[in-house]
């Protein structure tokens, strides 16, 4: 997950891959969703330490954290606009406002583009993004000494063979 990204859709992706993978139990499942997030929210995580029982409520955690973080930076950066703002109006000068409302148009756009760099205007994915996860779809993963590939539906599973070469099992004739 980008530093920057919503937790949102880094819980959606994770919760659309367990059923995928087979059954790993729960702290396996904590644990791999920890590895994948930003340092910010596993500092906060760490700050305030708590038992965390299930991926259920690090998954509901991690949402309101993020979700803090988030009005947090849209709180700093609407302060910081209000200053200039403020100066501003004191100057005779139109082009001040022209320029703070384009500014204003600029930090719009880019809290409205988390989806734009792989949606298209009508909410379907973009030809580039539809390769891109046609072609992830086929990447197998590896856990340990478990390989899990995909086939047409679901995963199969090729575990490694640790009895091949073992002395007590006769091969027959």
């Amino acid at each position: 997950m980008k530093e920057g990204g919503l937790v949102l859709l880094y819980i959606s992706d994770f919760r659309s891959l367990v059923p995928r993978i087979g059954d790993w139990g729960e702290r396996a499942l904590i644990y791999h969703f920890r590895k994948g997030l930003p340092s910010r929210i596993l500092d906060q995580l760490a700050s305030h330490p708590s038992i965390i029982e299930s991926l259920h409520d690090l998954m509901d955690i991690n949402l309101e954290l993020d979700t803090r973080y988030h009005e947090r930076q849209n709180e700093n950066s609407n302060h910081q606009e209000k200053k200039p703002e403020a100066l501003k109006s004191n100057s005779s000068h139109p082009q001040d406002f022209s320029s703070s409302s384009q500014k204003k148009k600029k930090n719009f756009q880019k809290r409205q583009k988390p989806h734009s760099s792989f949606l298209n205007k009508d909410f379907k994915l973009l030809n580039s993004e539809k390769k891109e996860e046609s072609r992830r779809a086929y990447v197998p993963i590896v856990v340990g000494s478990i390989v899990l590939s995909p086939v047409s539906k679901g995963l199969k599973t090729s575990l490694p063979n640790h009895h091949e070469n073992s002395p007590a099992r006769e091969k027959p004739e």
